[in-house]
C-alpha cells in the first residue's frame, strides 16, 4: 500500500523549533521530487519547500527562508523539514507530498502521493 506518513508537529512556543518528518511505504523516494505545503485556517494550501529529485532545484518560500530546511534520507525512505525560529504565523496544518517530475513548488500541478497532514501551533 502506497502511504506517507507524517509525524512531529505539535505546539511549541515562538522562537522554538520543531522537525516534521514523512515516511514513505510502498513505493521508494529515491528520484522523487519531495514537498512540503501548509494551510493555515481560511487560507489556500501553500508551498513552504519542496527540492526536485536529483536535488539539483530547492525552494523555499520567502517566509520561511533561514529558518526552515528540507531534506530526505533515501536509506531510510523518510523526507523531513526542520523548522526554527518558528512563529505564530506558521501555525497551519503541514503535508508532504512527492512527485515523480518537478514542476514547482505549488499544488496547482497534481502532486503522485500526499500525507495525512500534520497540526503545527506556534503560541506561548
Amino acid at each position: 500500500q502506497v502511504q506517507l506518513v507524517e509525524s512531529g508537529g505539535g505546539l511549541v512556543p515562538p522562537g522554538g523549533s520543531l522537525r516534521l518528518s514523512c515516511t514513505a511505504s510502498g513505493f521508494t523516494l529515491d528520484y522523487y521530487a519531495i514537498g512540503w505545503f501548509r494551510q493555515a485556517p481560511g487560507k489556500d494550501r501553500e508551498g513552504v519547500s519542496c527540492i526536485s529529485g536529483r536535488g539539483v532545484v530547492t525552494y523555499y518560500a520567502d517566509s520561511v527562508k533561514g529558518r526552515f530546511t528540507i531534506s530526505r534520507d533515501n536509506a531510510k525512505n523518510t523526507m523531513y523539514l526542520q523548522m526554527n525560529s518558528l512563529k505564530p504565523e506558521d501555525t497551519a496544518v503541514y503535508y508532504c507530498a512527492v512527485s515523480r517530475t518537478y514542476l514547482s513548488c505549488s499544488d496547482s500541478h497534481p502532486w503522485d502521493y500526499w500525507g495525512q497532514g500534520t497540526q503545527v501551533t506556534v503560541s506561548s
